[in-house]
C-alpha cells in the first residue's frame, strides 16, 4: 500500500525548469550589473552561529526576536538558518582579514535565505536574495553608486515602474535629541500602541515607524523623525549622497519616517518600490551600517549595501521580461526511425561539444511525439533525420519559432569547431 503524499513544507516552494528560466535570467544580469561596477562573488554558508545574528541584526528586531530558524546541533552549538545576508558577508569579511588587502572590499551574492513569517505574495519562508555590499569606505559617492548599481539592475530587467525612497537615520550619538522628543510625543498614549510597539519604544524607538499596524502608523503622524535631528556631519554626508544621485541622474523621494528592519542600519537607508506590487510594494531595500563590522569583532569599518527578494522582483516584472518565448538556441534532434538512433546521439554529442545545447529521445516514441517534444523542451530548432535526407548524409533544421527549415549536411556539423559556426549555418540556411 502506497503511503500519503509528501509535501513541500508551509511556505516554500518548488522552483521548477519552466520558472528557473526567469530565475536564470535574473542572475544573469545581477552577475554581469555587479561586474560592471567591479563587484566580485561571495556564497557564504547557509547557516551559521546564532550569536552572529543577535549581535548583528539586533536581539530588538522582528527577525531575530520572532522569525529565525534555530536549532541546536549534535555538538549543542546554537546555530541559525540564515536569515538576510550582510552579517554574513562581514563575518567572512572579518575571519578572513579582508580588510588587509586594502582599498573597498566589494561583492555580491545570491541563495536562500530563510524566516518563519506568514508568508503572502511573493514572500516565503524559504526565499532568495540577491544582495550587494561595499566595506570599507564612508564616502557618499559610494552611497550613490550602490543606489545606482540597485536601480541599473532592475531597470535591465525590464522593470521601469520605479520610486526611490530614502532616508538618513544618522549616527546612534546622533540620535539622543531625537530620542527625547520622541519619547515625549509618545509616552503620553504608549499604552494604545500595539505589543510590538512598546516593546521597541523601550529597545529602538525608531523602528515603531517600521510598524504595519495602521493604528500606530495614524498616531505616529505628528511624530518628530529622525532627520530633523541629525548631527551636522550626518546631515552634510546625506546632502552630499543626494547631490551624487543628482549627478547619475536618479530621481528620488525624501521618505523622514522611513527605517529599515534591522538594527544595524546608519546614515543612508532606502527603499525601490515597484507599483506592479500593490501596497507590499518594496522590491528592495539598503542602508549604511558602519559600526557593525565593529559589532562583530572587527577594526572599526563603515559599510553599505542592499538586498533584493527574487520572489518579489519576479512579480514586478513585466510580462514577457523574461525574454520572449524562453527558447535557447539549441537544437532537439527527432528521428523517423530507429536505425538514426545511433547518428541522432553521435550529432547530441558533437552538438554538445561546441557550446549548443542538445536533446533527443529516449523513449522510442513516433516522429509526431517527437515533434510535440520537441515543441516543449524550451530549445529554438529541432533536426530531423528520415531516409531521404540521410541516403544524401543530411538532415532537415527546422525553426520552432516560425517554422522555417533548410538542409544541412550533417558532415559539416562534424567539422565545426564552436556553436558560433552553428549560429552562421542557421542564418545562412534560414535566409
Amino acid at each position: 500500500m502506497s503511503g500519503e503524499k509528501i509535501k513541500a513544507i508551509y511556505g516554500t516552494k518548488d522552483i521548477l525548469p519552466d520558472e528557473a528560466v526567469i530565475w536564470q535570467r535574473i542572475l544573469s544580469v545581477v552577475s554581469r550589473m555587479a561586474s560592471n561596477y567591479n563587484y566580485g562573488f561571495i556564497n557564504p554558508p547557509i547557516f551559521e552561529a546564532t550569536e552572529l545574528f543577535t549581535r548583528g541584526i539586533g536581539e530588538s528586531s522582528d527577525v531575530v526576536s520572532k522569525e529565525m530558524y534555530t536549532f541546536r546541533d549534535k555538538g549543542d552549538r546554537s546555530l541559525t538558518l540564515r536569515p538576510e545576508g550582510t552579517a554574513s558577508v562581514v563575518r567572512s569579511y572579518i575571519e578572513h582579514s579582508l580588510g588587509a588587502r586594502g582599498g573597498v572590499f566589494k561583492v555580491w551574492y545570491a541563495g536562500p535565505m530563510f524566516r518563519q513569517e506568514r508568508p503572502q505574495a511573493g514572500r516565503y519562508r524559504q526565499f532568495y536574495q540577491f544582495g550587494i555590499e561595499a566595506i570599507g569606505s564612508s564616502d557618499p559617492s559610494l552611497d550613490a553608486e550602490i543606489i545606482s548599481l540597485n536601480r541599473s539592475i532592475f531597470s535591465e530587467l525590464g522593470i521601469d515602474d520605479l520610486e526611490l525612497s530614502l532616508n538618513s537615520i544618522g549616527m546612534p550619538g546622533s540620535r539622543e535629541a531625537h530620542r527625547q522628543a520622541f519619547s515625549d510625543f509618545i509616552n503620553p498614549m504608549l499604552g494604545e500602541f500595539c505589543g510590538d510597539c512598546q516593546r521597541r519604544f523601550s529597545t529602538n524607538p525608531l523602528r515603531m515607524f517600521d510598524c504595519k499596524e495602521a493604528g500606530c502608523q495614524d498616531r505616529l503622524a505628528g511624530a518628530p523623525v529622525i532627520l530633523d535631528y541629525i548631527s551636522a556631519e550626518d546631515r552634510e554626508h546625506f546632502d552630499r549622497v543626494l547631490e551624487f544621485l543628482e549627478l547619475a541622474g536618479i530621481t528620488y523621494k525624501i521618505d523622514k519616517r522611513m527605517v529599515r528592519g534591522l538594527d544595524y542600519y546608519t546614515r543612508t537607508a532606502w527603499e525601490i518600490k515597484s507599483k506592479r506590487l500593490g501596497s507590499q510594494d518594496s522590491i528592495s531595500g539598503g542602508g549604511r551600517y558602519d559600526l557593525l563590522v565593529e559589532q562583530l569583532g572587527g577594526q572599526p569599518t563603515p559599510g553599505i549595501g542592499f538586498a533584493a527578494g527574487m520572489e518579489r522582483v519576479i512579480l514586478a516584472m513585466p510580462d514577457g521580461a523574461a525574454g520572449g518565448s524562453g527558447r535557447k538556441t539549441g537544437v532537439y534532434i527527432a528521428i523517423r526511425h530507429e536505425r538514426f538512433k545511433t547518428e541522432a546521439f553521435k550529432l547530441s554529442q558533437a552538438l554538445r561539444g561546441i557550446g549548443v545545447p542538445a536533446d533527443l529521445d529516449y523513449l522510442g516514441r513516433s516522429l509526431k511525439a517527437q515533434m510535440k517534444q520537441a515543441d516543449r523542451s524550451g530549445l529554438s530548432h529541432t533536426m530531423i533525420l528520415a531516409e531521404d535526407e540521410m541516403d544524401r548524409g543530411a538532415g532537415i533544421v527546422r525553426n520552432l519559432e516560425n517554422s522555417k527549415q533548410f538542409e544541412i549536411l550533417l558532415v559539416d556539423i562534424y567539422k565545426m569547431s564552436g556553436g558560433h559556426q552553428f549560429g552562421e549555418a542557421i542564418e545562412k540556411g534560414e535566409g
